[in-house]
């Protein structure tokens, strides 16, 4: 099998997210795929192959973390559709089906893709005990993101409480399915971000992710609602960090950025 890591949502190497994509004929026994994505070791390992034509979706695309399958992943996503298109496998916007319905990507001129995700329901929660304690900051306020991503999207103070986040990753596993989205306004929106977030996500064995796709599909309707505005730019200060263009569309958002292939091999065994 051949196999790429591309780093997402970056327009530079060794930034970003890095995925794995394996572009099959048929998935293989869902033993095989995770262990495939505990030896590739990244966030995500995305695996897809090609449907029948005149189907609703071009192509079958899951996601596998190192422990576990997921059941959205955007930079995994953005990596696949790069991938795609870069090596003339697929022209034009693709369609994904997935276990979060039918994703579709579409490139543009500037070498940018475009997702387009279901919103996530975002639910008020009260402060869960033990939260700040585990997070190390006081939220302002708690959200629960719903199913499809499974965090607590927590608003802290500011951007400074989110760059000097070191949480305790074990009692934060406790409060909820994946993981934290710690978020703040951006300090200045003149360096070009209007937010800042950092995710952390120990139940699916993910200490912290870099840049993550999924979670600006809450993000996106928490700060639009905010900033009164349906378009903005995420920046994840992960130590890798890597900026996500989100446009709200109701019940859809679009999450935007670029990718770089950085390895291109095979895989033996």
């Amino acid at each position: 099998m051949r196999i790429r890591i591309v780093d997402a949502f970056t327009d530079r190497p060794f930034a970003g997210n890095p995925a794995g994509v394996l572009l099959l004929d048929a998935f293989p026994d869902d033993d095989r795929l995770q262990r495939v994505a505990l030896e590739v070791n990244h966030s995500e390992t995305a695996f897809a192959h090609r449907l029948p034509a005149g189907g609703e979706a071009d192509w079958a695309l899951r996601w596998f973390t190192p422990a576990t399958e997921v059941a959205m992943c955007g930079h995994a996503t953005l990596a696949t559709a790069h991938v795609l298109h870069t090596t003339g496998v697929h022209e034009g916007p693709v369609r994904f089906a997935t276990r979060s319905g039918v994703l579709t990507a579409t490139p543009s001129e500037d070498g940018a893709i475009t997702l387009d995700f279901p919103t996530a329901p975002l639910t008020p929660v009260q402060t869960l005990a033990g939260v700040a304690e585990a997070l190390g900051a006081e939220p302002r306020t708690v959200l629960d993101t719903g199913p499809n991503i499974g965090d607590l999207l927590v608003e802290v103070a500011d951007e400074k409480t989110v760059r000097g986040l070191a949480p305790d990753l074990t009692a934060l596993a406790a409060h909820s399915e994946r993981g934290v989205i710690a978020t703040a306004r951006a300090e200045d929106p003149a360096r070009g971000y209007d937010y800042v977030s950092r995710c952390f996500f120990p139940n699916v064995g993910i200490d912290e992710d870099p840049v993550t796709g999924s979670a600006h599909t809450a993000l996106a309707p928490f700060w639009s609602e905010r900033l009164g505005r349906p378009d903005l730019t995420g920046l994840q200060a992960s130590s890798r960090s890597g900026r996500v263009r989100t446009e709200l569309r109701g019940g859809r958002t679009l999450l935007s950025g670029h990718a770089v292939t950085v390895i291109d091999g095979e895989l033996l065994v």
